[in-house]
């Protein structure tokens, strides 16, 4: 496990890397990505969306260009506090601190989900899958963005280090294991040479039962 897939660490991490989070951002997770990834999510005008690791905003921009009803959250305060001085804190966007491994809302609550730049930092990201598809309504997408695993085996060995990252073998493995279907997967790149991402778009069945018993209740960020 990477240092940063320590809860405690990523949160001290972003702590400091929310000072210049949007403009490095670009550099790796670039806004044509961005908008390249939403097409694939297929959102309608009145669907409504939960944004995984929404951090400052930036893929949160970018949903609602498709609808209003879009609901972030973060484990990060640094990072949502960003976010805040886009969006305010309850006006356009409903935000949430939490654990994408323990969603705090209850089974089938949203259309879509959305999560790009998050799943590195998960300690168990099958669970984090799980809850997705708890939380998502069936047939509902979901569209998750991580870093695609490098090739130069230096590389490796650094990554393995510091967070997650995956090909598309595990990916597959990720999303099959947790029950989703019709999965598709992307590899999206800024720039030749930079970092590149893998995007995987998928669906929850459209027949499955969800339990609710362990769910937190549901917490929006007052202050």
């Amino acid at each position: 496990m990477g240092i940063l897939e320590d809860k405690a660490n990523a949160r001290q991490f972003y702590k400091y890397l929310s000072k210049v989070y949007d403009s490095i951002n670009p550099f790796i997770w670039n806004a044509e990505m961005r908008d390249t990834a939403l097409e694939w999510l297929e959102l309608s005008d009145n669907d409504r969306v939960l944004d995984v690791g929404s951090g400052t905003g930036f893929g949160t921009e970018g949903l609602l260009e498709y609808t209003p009803d879009v609901h972030g959250l973060d484990q990060s305060i640094h990072q949502m506090q960003k976010a805040f001085e886009k969006f305010g804190r309850t006006e356009t966007v409903k935000f949430y601190r939490g654990d994408a491994e323990r969603l705090p809302f209850q089974a089938n609550s949203f259309d879509a989900v959305w999560s790009s730049g998050s799943i590195e930092y998960w300690p168990n990201p099958e669970a984090a899958l799980t809850e997705f598809q708890r939380v998502v309504r069936p047939g509902g997408a979901v569209l998750v963005v991580g870093p695609d695993y490098p090739n130069s085996k230096v590389f490796q060995l650094l990554a393995d280090a510091i967070m997650l990252f995956y090909d598309e073998t595990e990916a597959q493995r990720m999303f099959e294991s947790t029950g989703f279907v019709d999965i598709e997967h992307h590899i999206q790149q800024a720039y030749p040479g930079s970092p590149r991402a893998i995007t995987t778009v998928a669906r929850a069945p459209e027949s499955q039962q969800k339990i609710d018993t362990d769910s937190p209740s549901q917490t929006q960020v007052q202050s």
